[in-house]
């Protein structure tokens, strides 16, 4: 069967294989990657009312229409809702209609839509509509509603709550450009992206409060206005003061508000806020500024005292909690937590007293993210690296007998929905040489039913020029193996000589190389650049993600150092490729990419005939507290570290030809960066070039994108020559 199912996935390519001579222009490449030249998909896939059915949008008739279809039907699908009959049903609940048919999620209590600015649930069976969130509430800042119909949202820097009944209440009173509440704190690092966190029943919430009134201010200048005026943030420097986080807990029967009692220092960052199920505790993961301590804590909700640690961890180098606690589904008593104390990320189960049940999961590959439980709260799904760090594949865990499953046996990067008994999988997935498949799959051993095929899409690149796309391993000196990618010319042959282009970005929590349409690259501009008769090569360097704690942590205390050297095997690869014209060579990187690369030219001159550094770090001093001392602790501890990486006062080495790009608004790598080190290079009477954006900024967004990477490529096409 296995086989037969893999014949059938790549039919396609088999038939469609033929290439045109059609050449993708920027526009192609950076805006309609992602529209019209995007492979095809199922808009809104996903399960209906918790059944193993699945729904989505269509065009039918040039109108958008919801499908349905189930495993018993094989080959049928049948329109379920249109445009028509769901205003039928809005017209007999008393509420307005649409003009369009809306984006809806279809679950076990209600459809939930977007109408006319509400967010409401739509109950078929009583024909009743649910306002979940009004017009004027869904427009608050951080709006969030909870499952007990109250809202909660920021209104001039303050926290508001308004009521099932629609009556608002002010919780907090001193909010300020100083006072942050309810807002993600901590530069949104260890897996923070919100500041609002309802309990599991909905009556109460839990929020930061961040003091950042001792964090010195930084200039983001606005240029649009006369004169130009600058627009000042709190920019936490490395080695500097941090802002100061509290947590507070509302109860909405009483309207009262307590702190919970999280202690000193004050310089400790609180992350992965969880509730317990019956909303009596609330669950902090506490980390030292050192980043090399964290405490699972627990403190009771309704006196805010602390009420015992659950269990710690420490590492030589740093700690770095990103996920909150799981409760089991139905042993509430009992939960899951993510850590890569063993090398990896794994996932372990506690008792509610931080006593370890057991290491669910065990092997050399990472957890990626966990999807939920079935029905029954029997196996936990979850994402992982298990074939290999270029793989993302669906897994199960069985939470008594720890038997873990490969649910997605099939190469790929696998975007997977699970049905809410567990027995059905909506399986999105792509590779280099499919752009995606998606097919419905059992996950009974026993079942008759085959994987059904719901869509397989041809390649969107059919009437444009070939170009070979291949994901490759080499070693670095150490023997650790890199994952490479490489794009080479429509019509190579390997008997002539081509210029090269190498990207890389080589940080933490980045993966540039993956076994997915395109590589893992987002855009078509390595392909762009590969029609011009480019070679584009990528090599995913230590301290790049997924591929284990020792790695990463090989970066500590001297960023750039092991990145260099594997670049280096990069490199040497390349110049042993018979095609491969060294002399032809050009580099490029952005953010931490931006400094690695200006880095490397300063080290090792005349390798590369240009470079270009967008958004560089230039000195990691100048850089946020949470990401740069984590890696590089303070400058006070590690002096010799921060000398090693200023690149500002090592200008004067640059031999190479460089182009420097920053958006002129970037509040992540601020601008003092490049203008520094320009300024060092002005001071040594070396040549540099610089581009500006005015109004982006750690990246540049939307059509100007075009702009930016015609400006990249015209810059190494003229160097390259």
């Amino acid at each position: 069967m296995k086989k037969c199912l893999l014949a059938l996935l790549f039919l396609p390519f088999y038939l469609f294989s033929f290439s045109q001579d059609k050449l993708l222009t920027l526009e192609d490449a950076m805006l309609r990657a992602r529209s019209i030249l995007a492979p095809e998909n199922l808009a809104q896939l996903q399960f209906f009312e918790n059944s193993n059915d699945y729904v989505f949008l269509k065009k039918q008739n040039g109108q958008d229409v919801w499908m349905r279809g189930n495993y018993k039907l094989a080959g049928q699908e049948w329109p379920f809702l249109s445009l028509h009959l769901l205003n039928s049903y809005m017209q007999d609940a008393g509420t307005d209609t649409f003009k369009t048919i809306p984006a809806i999620r279809f679950g076990a209590d209600g459809w939930v839509m977007n109408n006319n600015g509400n967010k409401i649930r739509y109950n078929p069976y009583t024909k009743k509509v649910t306002v979940l969130l009004p017009k004027d509430l869904a427009a608050k800042e951080n709006a969030e509603e909870s499952p007990a119909g109250f809202t909660a949202y920021l209104d001039k820097y303050n926290l508001y709550v308004s009521n099932p009944e629609n009556q608002v209440y002010q919780v907090t009173t001193d909010g300020s450009k100083d006072i942050v509440y309810a807002s993600s704190v901590h530069r949104d690092e260890f897996g923070i992206s919100k500041g609002i966190f309802w309990s599991t029943k909905g009556t109460k919430l839990a929020f930061y409060r961040m003091d950042q009134s001792m964090v010195n201010d930084y200039p983001i200048i606005n240029w649009s206005e006369r004169p130009a005026r600058a627009e000042l943030i709190k920019y936490p420097m490395a080695g500097d003061k941090s802002h100061h986080v509290r947590v507070g807990v509302l109860n909405t029967a009483t309207e009262t508000t307590l702190w919970l009692k999280t202690g000193i220092p004050a310089e400790q960052y609180l992350s992965n806020i969880a509730w317990s199920p019956d909303d009596q505790n609330v669950f902090i993961a506490v980390l030292n500024r050192e980043q090399n301590h964290m405490k699972l804590n627990q403190y009771d909700a309704t006196t805010g005292d602390f009420v015992k640690t659950l269990f710690e961890e420490k590492d030589e180098k740093y700690v770095e909690p990103l996920v909150p606690m799981l409760f089991l589904k139905n042993t509430h008593g009992q939960f899951i937590w993510q850590s890569n104390r063993d090398g990896w990320n794994q996932l372990y189960l506690y008792d509610i007293n931080g006593k370890q049940i057991r290491q669910l999961t065990k092997g050399n590959w990472e957890v990626l993210e966990v999807k939920g439980f079935d029905s029954k709260g029997e196996n936990l799904f979850f994402v992982s690296t298990m074939l290999s760090a270029v793989n993302k594949n669906l897994c199960s865990v069985h939470l008594k007998t720890g038997k873990t499953t490969l649910l997605t046996p099939l190469p790929g990067v696998h975007a997977a929905q699970v049905s809410a008994d567990g027995s059905a999988i909506l399986d999105a997935f792509s590779t280099i040489d499919n752009p995606r498949t998606i097919q419905l799959i059992t996950t009974k051993k026993s079942s008759k039913n085959p994987p059904r095929i719901l869509l397989q899409s041809v390649n969107p690149l059919i009437e444009y020029a070939g170009t070979d796309l291949s994901l490759f391993t080499i070693q670095n000196k150490n023997g650790d193996s890199l994952f490479c990618r490489q794009f080479n010319p429509a019509g190579f042959s390997p008997g002539k000589k081509y210029p090269v282009i190498v990207y890389w970005y080589g940080g933490p929590h980045a993966q540039m190389i993956l076994n997915s349409w395109n590589g893992g690259a987002g855009d078509y501009w390595f392909r762009y650049m590969a029609q011009q008769g480019y070679v584009v090569f990528t090599v995913d360097t230590r301290g790049s993600d997924n591929r284990g704690k020792a790695f990463e942590q090989s970066i500590f205390r001297k960023l750039g150092e092991a990145q260099l050297e594997d670049l280096e095997a990069g490199v040497n690869y390349l110049k042993a490729q018979s095609y491969v014209d060294k002399d032809r060579m050009g580099l490029f990187g952005w953010s931490f990419g931006g400094f690695l690369t200006t880095d490397y030219v300063l080290h090792y001159p005349g390798v590369f005939k240009a470079a270009v550094a967008g958004g560089p770090v230039m000195d990691w001093s100048l850089y946020e507290i949470m990401y740069g001392e984590r890696y590089m602790d303070t400058p006070q501890e590690n002096p010799e570290g921060y000398a090693a990486t200023n690149l500002v006062n090592q200008a004067g080495k640059l031999k190479d030809k460089l182009l420097l790009i920053h958006g002129l608004q970037d509040p992540v790598v601020v601008q003092q960066h490049s203008v520094n080190f320009v300024k060092a290079c002005v001071e040594k009477g070396v040549q540099v070039d610089y581009m500006i954006y005015p109004g982006h900024e750690h990246n540049v967004t939307g059509r100007d994108r075009v702009h930016l990477y015609q400006k990249v490529t015209d810059y190494l096409t003229s160097q390259l020559r």
